[in-house]
């Protein structure tokens, strides 16, 4: 009995000797196969990186010259300056930019999009390179005498981003109040502006800077409604693009560079020149 099983065990290590050498080789080939296709290598070959956002400022914008500007392009900008090759920016509805990364319309979203569980199921998100928050404008007219509080109401109407977190961010601080969305920032600020709605949610610092500009019309209000990680998207089931692009994310927030363009663009109005 014990001379059949050590026969056993025999063969199966000589079994094991034999097909480990084909298991290993295909394992290898596998791998380059996966690195082969992965995101990072397309952008190489192709010496442009493809980047997906939308127009909303001050992420994204056209000067007066009619170039795209914004702290998102900056940071779009910087990958590609140290990765070696030009970017190609693809604006996109923020409605439809999840699908259009996954259908490879471009390489990744860079366009202030923060992680929820729901577009977590469809593409994956690098870690954080900043935070951000919504925050609530109003038109001042129409909200004289209004406390937060009293924007949850039947008799409120608040704008927002179609397929935004400031359309969540409505919802749960405001869920008695009347919902409309809007393609893009500016058409739901402009409603505000108009007065046909009360208010609207954005991104700081959208609320704070438009009523700083035109306090006239507008009131924002401090209280942080939402604070949200910001991170890249890219599209499922490609590790190096991951590892690479999480990699940069660190590098360029501990030289502060990631800092310093954030103050520029959210803690400052000295980006305005560029718009006159």
């Amino acid at each position: 009995m014990k001379k059949t099983n050590w026969m056993q065990a025999a063969l199966w290590l000589l079994v094991i000797l034999v097909l480990l050498p084909a298991m290993s080789a295909g394992a290898g080939e596998l791998q380059r196969k996966l690195a082969a296709e992965s995101t990072i290598e397309q952008i190489a070959r192709r010496g442009v990186i493809r980047v997906g956002m939308d127009i909303f400022v001050p992420w994204a914008m056209k000067n007066r010259k009619g170039e795209l500007v914004g702290f998102e392009i900056d940071v779009a900008r910087q990958l590609a300056h140290d990765m070696g090759v030009k970017v190609e920016f693809v604006p996109t509805r923020w409605s439809g930019i999840i699908p259009a990364l996954i259908a490879g319309k471009f390489d990744v979203i860079i366009g202030g999009m923060s992680v929820t569980p729901r577009r977590n199921m469809k593409i994956n998100f690098t870690r954080p390179y900043y935070y951000s928050s919504q925050g609530l404008l109003a038109n001042r007219k129409k909200t004289a005498g209004f406390s937060l509080e009293d924007f949850n109401s039947p008799r409120v109407t608040i704008a927002a981003r179609l397929g935004s977190t400031a359309a969540l961010a409505a919802k749960k601080n405001f869920p008695l109040a009347k919902l409309r969305l809007f393609d893009d920032e500016p058409s739901a600020v402009q409603e505000v502006r108009n007065g046909r709605v009360q208010a609207m949610i954005g991104s700081q610092p959208l609320p704070a800077q438009m009523a700083a500009e035109s306090p006239e019309i507008f009131r924002a209000f401090g209280e942080q409604l939402m604070k949200e990680p910001i991170c890249f998207g890219i599209r499922k089931g490609d590790v190096d693009t991951l590892n690479f692009f999480n990699n940069w994310i660190e590098i360029v927030k501990s030289k502060g560079w990631i800092a310093d363009r954030y103050h520029y663009w959210f803690e400052t109005m000295d980006w305005k020149k560029e718009m006159q």
